[in-house]
């Protein structure tokens, strides 16, 4: 006699196990369902404009980031926090409430971190956070700036790139005189706009500079923290040369080619220039502060 061995044919299709990333089925339709349209109403605005066109790039990070890290989605729940979970699942989702029906886009973006952190606390427990810190931790950079913060920065930057290019210009002998956040040289007037405080590129350098500082895995404590601290000043100097560029090609050239294509041209290339000098830093950074040898037993 022979054992049962269950439906053959077609019907033994049931019997196959499903495949174990269907299990997260059901969390990618909420997911999806929750912030796909908050990425749709992003892209029909706020990433079409320059302070936060950065933002698909950020989201496609964060998307290759987590399929790097995606073993970690298959392992054995350990040190779940089932608490702590729920209460940050909870949290995230109410934030999302608040956000999505107050048109707080701060919110709606941010509860993504809350509710996905909660997720894998319930289900698979701290091991897989921490596995998955940085795709976690880099959802921030997604997050639209406050009108208040950028309100509240962009004013000083202004100010202090209208003063360090007159200083720079009237150093060198040039007719210019400031007012202000504006600039007259020769017959010439020209304002520092928001979109010259350079805060924009200091928010887009900085994600830039910490995606770079986690592929590169430097085991210097002190090459790691002199990379992160130079972020900043590097972006705020490349924007001061950016608007000293502008203000020489207005006198040689006049205001229509100041205002150009070349206007658009100047700030691409500064913040290329910006990313160069970062991996230039890294590089010299490495003689005095060399990464120690790994353990990859």
């Amino acid at each position: 006699m022979h054992a049962n061995a269950g439906p053959t044919g077609p019907f033994a299709l049931w019997n196959r196990p499903a495949p174990v990333y269907f299990k997260w089925l059901p969390v990618i339709i909420g997911l999806a369902v929750l912030f796909l349209p908050t990425y749709y109403d992003l892209s029909q605005s706020l990433w079409n404009t320059e302070e936060n066109g950065h933002g698909p790039i950020i989201l496609f990070v964060v998307l290759w980031q987590a399929w790097s890290y995606r073993a970690a989605l298959l392992l054995a729940p350990s040190k779940t926090k089932p608490v702590l979970g729920w209460f940050l699942l909870v949290f995230g989702l109410l934030l999302y409430i608040a956000g999505r029906s107050q048109q707080v886009i701060v919110f709606e973006v941010g509860a993504e971190i809350p509710v996905l952190t909660g997720i894998l606390l319930i289900t698979l427990g701290t091991p897989t956070v921490r596995k998955l810190w940085f795709p976690l931790f880099f959802l921030i950079f997604l997050i639209p700036l406050p009108g208040f913060v950028v309100d509240s920065l962009t004013g000083p930057l202004k100010h202090y790139v209208s003063v360090i290019v007159e200083w720079i210009l009237y150093s060198a002998g040039y007719p210019i005189a400031r007012n202000g956040v504006v600039l007259t040289i020769g017959y010439y007037q020209l304002l520092v706009a928001d979109a010259c405080s350079g805060l924009n590129s200091m928010f887009s350098l900085s994600a830039l500079g910490v995606l770079y500082m986690h592929v590169m895995q430097r085991t210097s404590v002190m090459r790691n923290t002199i990379l992160l601290a130079t972020i900043l000043p590097v972006a705020f100097t490349s924007n001061v040369i950016r608007v000293l560029f502008l203000m020489l090609l207005t006198y040689y050239y006049g205001n229509e080619v100041g205002q150009s294509y070349l206007h658009q041209f100047a700030g691409i290339v500064m913040f290329s220039a910006s990313i160069l000098n970062h991996f230039m830093l890294d590089n010299l950074l490495g003689i005095p502060f060399p990464d120690r040898n790994r353990d990859i037993s």
